[in-house]
């Protein structure tokens, strides 16, 4: 047996593979690559989906320097910049995101500290949360940046399940993306997160210039932290940023990033998010063959998606089931 078919058996069982097993998928042939996720998929997860969905809660003015985003006050793209939105407007938007099956609905804002460290965006937050209900059809998640003991605790008595928080990339790589913080203190916070019984959402963002190696030790670190939800973003080059002009991810390196991450991550929700369409194209029905498992659909932050109505209607003609 070849060092990818003991990946592929050992994933299918549902035990880690290594960084070694892990390195083979990259030689693997497509259409086999495309075959064995497919069946490591199936084996752990059937015919269901999850679909999810997002609000930019409070959207720039970010004192982080991340190359690839719009919303970092050291770069210079044209985005609507906004603080935290009234509570009223968040719930609205959950309750329109609500009008699909969704099986997840998540709060983002921009910024280093939770809400961005501002007392009265919390209290907004906190309002928004509290109008919401605990017995949400929708698991609620939180992507408010970094945040503290005391803050998880409120979140979690108003019903706030998932904490997500990527790390974007590997260790080796993530200095040459974003200066102002460290690849420790994501990996912190997303320890903090689990301590207080937190389901954590952490993944990455690919088609920043990192090699094949750095994609597969982000997947191994995952691993390691026991993620269980894991966002795949890709990059959408956004004008103003120093990745603006960016050189595209094929899709056939798309479809072979998220098997490796299928592989890697047997058991884990694999769920396709940002730049999805943009890269992807016509191809974007194959995340499920290449072992996805999840989908966010609608509107991202600072870039559009495509109708959630598109999005749904793909799922139910691959005979997949929304759960």
């Amino acid at each position: 047996m070849n060092t990818f078919h003991l990946a592929s058996t050992l994933a299918l069982n549902n035990i880690s593979i290594n960084r070694e097993q892990a390195l083979s998928i990259l030689d693997a042939d497509f259409n086999v690559l495309m075959c064995e996720a497919n069946r490591i998929r199936t084996r752990h997860h059937g015919n269901s989906v999850a679909v999810c969905s997002i609000v930019n809660a409070r959207s720039g003015k970010c004192s982080e320097n991340c190359k690839f985003c719009a919303q970092s006050a050291h770069n210079s793209a044209s985005i609507d910049s906004f603080d935290m939105l009234p509570a009223d407007e968040i719930v609205s938007a959950f309750n329109s995101a609500g009008k699909h099956p969704i099986s997840h609905f998540g709060i983002v804002t921009s910024g280093r500290n939770e809400a961005g460290g501002n007392e009265k965006e919390k209290e907004k937050l906190v309002e928004a949360l509290s109008k919401m209900g605990k017995n949400s059809a929708a698991t609620l998640c939180v992507s408010i940046g970094g945040i503290d003991d005391k803050f998880l605790e409120i979140l979690k008595k108003l019903g706030v399940r998932r904490i997500h928080h990527n790390l974007e990339t590997s260790e080796n790589f993530f200095p040459k993306i974003c200066t102002t913080h460290s690849y420790e203190e994501r990996i912190e916070n997303i320890n903090r997160a689990k301590k207080h019984g937190f389901n954590v959402c952490s993944g990455g963002l690919f088609g920043l210039g990192e090699t094949w190696e750095d994609r597969i030790d982000l997947a191994l670190q995952l691993q390691r932290l026991e993620i269980k939800s894991v966002p795949l973003n890709f990059l959408n080059p956004v004008p103003g940023t120093p990745l603006e002009n960016a050189v595209p991810i094929s899709p056939r390196d798309i479809l072979r990033i998220i098997a490796i991450f299928r592989f890697v991550l047997p058991t884990a929700e694999i769920k396709i998010a940002g730049g999805r369409e943009v890269n992807l194209r016509d191809m974007q029905s194959w995340v499920f063959a290449a072992g996805a498992t999840s989908l966010m659909v609608g509107d991202y932050l600072t870039t559009k998606g495509r109708g959630a109505e598109q999005d749904l209607q793909m799922i139910k003609d691959l005979g997949l089931k929304i759960r």
